[in-house]
């Protein structure tokens, strides 16, 4: 399911136009990004929560040469699904 097809099934299940479907939609991705950056938690209880997680720095490989690279920390978004949405 891309955004499209997910905001006319949230217009479908809600009774909204599909505009205003794909506007709750834009929020609900632009409030999660917003909380994720400012290293706070989204719980939404029974579906999962989103947070910030930080990968450490660490050495690798670049595989064609075989050469040692350092790999930078990167902060990344992690999903965390409820036992709820697991069981599904």
């Amino acid at each position: 399911m891309n955004k499209g097809e997910l905001t006319k099934a949230v217009a479908a299940a809600s009774g909204l136009s599909q505009s205003d479907a794909g506007k709750a939609v834009d929020a609900l991705f632009e409030t999660v990004a917003a909380a994720a950056k400012s290293r706070q938690q989204v719980a939404i209880a029974g579906f999962g929560t989103f947070s910030a997680k930080t990968r450490n720095a660490r050495e690798g490989r670049n595989p064609a040469t075989k050469e040692t690279i350092k790999i930078p920390e990167k902060t990344s978004l992690a999903f965390k699904p409820a036992s709820a949405l697991k069981d599904i």
